[in-house]
């Protein structure tokens, strides 16, 4: 399904300069000031489509743009076209307040192939930072672009670039009496959107596993519902196994051995985890309460979960090698759909409180607690890669009391840019779930 991209680092060229600070964006900071980067025109060599060559510009400048932490300069403001291997005029690109310019050029190869060579300059400080050349095929240009502004994005913040990703998503289509839900798939800037599901059978709970080969979903083939596995290569569909149960909620561990998932069994639900491999279930919360929405930790030693064994919904971790459980969340409403964060530092939730649904996040012992947005209803958060940015779904509230649009919406962890991703105008998006980066 996906076109491997080879990504060959050149040698940055460095010039003598004064000792200076490092040029680098606060990404933690609440407010910090955008960083400026002007974007030239890309030289092209050979076969070049001027659309891709466009189209490849126009996507490195949204995705830096879309982070806020970047101002793209006026293209009409640009004061000089310098070509590669050349200098720049570095006091021209200060006169117009440019901290960074890109050059980049545009090869066409044989074989139906792009050689996109770019370099970074850190105008104040007179030097070269990055350059990089990538090579693909001419079906892949837009991922050229996505993962030359993941460079950028890297060499500018020292974080983990999400541009190159996707993000898999239930597409509600029809009247709210008579919705469809069908499984869908696009990139996270919205481009590309395509179903992986039929109309006419409803499916939830989407999930990537870490290699990005399989997806994991809630499935009510037949009206069973069942977790079943969706293989992105071949559309592959199988059923992960016979439980004796309705089971929902899956997520692979970290090594993508294992599933977990809520099972219920004589009326109450418990968390499980499916080795793949020997298809042994182990059961891993006991009692009578209510166990679900489960999230291992970055290194597969722990698990999130919400559970209403104190009375009312709230987040517990399991320890898997000890079987212990400590209950992490005591603020005021109910707290669900814990989400490990990639770099194991936050667990992001849902939280109910005073008729109002929020987005936040809290370090994993539940301390710290940051609300990221609030609204009418909001759920399932998922970590971007990086642990920078999570995208969630937020419901309007229907001024009508019947119909109602589902956004979703990615959000910093400042609580800082939100913003939708584009979805096509009739189509509502709820349970979204990014994806590592792409293979």
């Amino acid at each position: 399904m996906f076109k491997k991209v080879l990504a060959m680092f050149m040698l940055a060229v460095f010039f003598s300069v004064p000792a200076r600070a490092e040029l680098k964006v606060d990404i933690i900071a609440g407010a910090t000031e955008p960083i400026s980067i002007a974007v030239q025109k890309f030289e092209t060599v050979g076969d070049v489509s001027s659309k891709d060559s466009a189209m490849i510009r126009d996507v490195v400048e949204a995705d830096l743009k879309s982070t806020g932490l970047f101002r793209i300069v006026s293209r009409d403001a640009l004061p000089e076209f310098v070509e590669m291997g050349s200098m720049p005029d570095f006091n021209l690109w200060s006169a117009i307040k440019a901290q960074v310019l890109v050059q980049a050029k545009l090869t066409a190869k044989s074989g139906g192939q792009y050689d996109l060579e770019f370099y970074v300059w850190d105008v104040n400080g007179k030097e070269q930072i990055e350059a990089q050349s990538l090579i693909a095929s001419k079906k892949s240009a837009r991922r050229l672009a996505h993962i030359m502004a993941d460079a950028i994005y890297e060499r500018l913040t020292g974080e983990i670039g999400y541009f190159d990703t996707q993000i898999v998503f239930i597409a509600e289509t029809g009247p709210i009496s008579n919705r469809v839900k069908r499984m869908a798939i696009m990139d996270q800037d919205g481009y590309g959107m395509r179903y992986l599901s039929d109309k006419d059978t409803f499916v939830m709970s989407p999930h990537f596993s870490p290699n990005m080969q399989t997806i994991v979903f809630l499935s009510y083939y037949n009206d069973d519902p069942m977790v079943w596995t969706l293989d992105l290569e071949t559309g592959e569909q199988r059923r992960l196994g016979q439980f004796g149960g309705m089971n929902f909620a899956p997520r692979f561990s970290p090594d993508g051995t294992k599933v977990a998932l809520s099972l219920v069994k004589n009326g109450i639900t418990h968390i499980y985890e499916y080795d793949i491999e020997s298809k042994a279930l182990k059961q891993l919360t006991f009692g009578n309460s209510l166990n679900t929405s489960p999230s291992y930790s970055p290194d597969g030693k722990k698990m999130a979960f919400n559970s209403d064994r104190s009375g009312n919904q709230q987040i517990y971790v399991l320890d898997l090698e000890t079987g212990k459980v400590n209950r992490i969340t005591y603020g005021a409403g109910r707290y669900a759909t814990p989400a490990w964060s990639p770099d194991g530092q936050f667990i992001a939730f849902t939280k109910m409180a005073d008729d109002t649904f929020y987005i936040g996040i809290m370090d994993p012992r539940g301390r710290n607690e940051k609300i990221l947005a609030g609204g009418w209803y909001m759920e399932a958060p998922s970590w971007a890669p990086g642990s920078r940015r999570l995208v969630y779904y937020e419901t309007e509230k229907a001024l009508d009391g019947i119909e109602r649009i589902s956004h979703i919406r990615s959000v910093d962890i400042t609580g800082q840019n939100i913003y939708d991703i584009p979805l096509p105008d009739d189509v509502n998006g709820v349970e979204p779930t990014w994806s590592p980066k792409l293979p």
